[in-house]
């Protein structure tokens, strides 16, 4: 823990209103970061122009094309060289103290390898408080979050080694590509939440993947799909997670059957009986299959 401290990332794409207040809030903390990590994920927008001031204040880096917000974070992962790692989407930013808390944190528990800041929640411009389900808890949090994600990208901060054992962000799932990281990370580690509110997180953009994949379980249900087959948990952990995925699969499988795709259903319906041991082998459909991570 020598030498600089945070490598932080900030992915981008298409919102150069939103980056530089981003930017800024990296820079300008308490503790200031070793480097600011900007991916550029093939923005068609102004966004070059309004990063250019910065100079040699950040690493700007960029995608042909745009490849996603999970190849965007993992671009900036393989580039990063300090020892603790925190994210910034482009549409959110920090308060001053937000790397200080972390850092201080980290020195106080060396045996940790994650932890996250509360937020503050920004929707059409007024503050909101999060429902009683998005609560984040603290220390092991795998069995609250199979039912949804818990991590905020923008309030975590890792061990950059921690990824040399859980892997990078899996750049196969458009969406809930987080959701997968922080199971995999909280089957293994607790993920500690520090009292402090210190990112405001702003929602509501029309380009937020909520939005423009409005089915995200099918994503969760591919996730607990090969974390369950992965050979990591253990018993309880395991069946825990099936039962999760039973119930992500039956409201998805609904959904399906209204939409008139019903061997998506019944195939979708019948993974958890898979993996459960109940069944031999899937119906055709094309919900995905397990797979054995390589």
């Amino acid at each position: 823990m020598d030498g600089p401290r945070v490598s932080v990332i900030i992915p981008t794409f298409n919102r150069a209103e939103f980056v530089v207040r981003a930017v800024r809030s990296a820079l300008e903390q308490t503790v200031a970061p070793a480097e600011v990590i900007v991916v550029d994920d093939g923005s068609r927008d102004h966004t070059p122009e309004v990063l250019a001031p910065f100079g040699d204040r950040i690493v700007r880096m960029v995608h042909d094309g745009n490849q996603g917000v999970s190849a965007a974070r993992n671009t900036g992962l393989r580039r990063s060289r300090a020892p603790l790692v925190a994210f910034l989407d482009s549409d959110d930013y920090w308060l001053p103290r937000k790397l200080a808390v972390q850092v201080s944190f980290f020195r106080d528990h060396p045996e940790a390898v994650a932890c996250q800041t509360e937020e503050v929640w920004i929707r059409r411009g007024r503050r909101v408080n999060p429902g009683a389900r998005h609560r984040k808890p603290s220390g092991d949090i795998f069995g609250p979050s199979l039912e949804l994600c818990l991590v905020s990208p923008s309030a975590v901060m890792l061990k950059r080694d921690l990824f040399r054992e859980v892997g990078l962000f899996d750049e196969r799932l458009p969406a809930c590509e987080d959701y997968d990281l922080w199971l995999r990370i909280a089957c293994r580690y607790p993920v500690y939440r520090l009292p402090e509110a210190l990112v405001i997180k702003e929602g509501g953009h029309p380009d937020q993947l909520s939005r423009r994949y409005p089915a995200m379980d099918r994503y969760r249900i591919r996730s607990l799909a090969r974390l369950i087959s992965s050979g990591l948990l253990d018993a309880g952990r395991r069946a825990a997670a099936v039962e999760a995925l039973g119930r992500k699969a039956a409201v998805y499988a609904g959904g399906c059957f209204k939409r008139g795709k019903a061997m998506e259903g019944i195939a979708c319906l019948a993974l958890p009986l898979l993996l459960s041991g109940t069944l031999r082998s899937l119906p055709a459909g094309s919900c995905d299959p397990p797979e054995k991570d390589s």
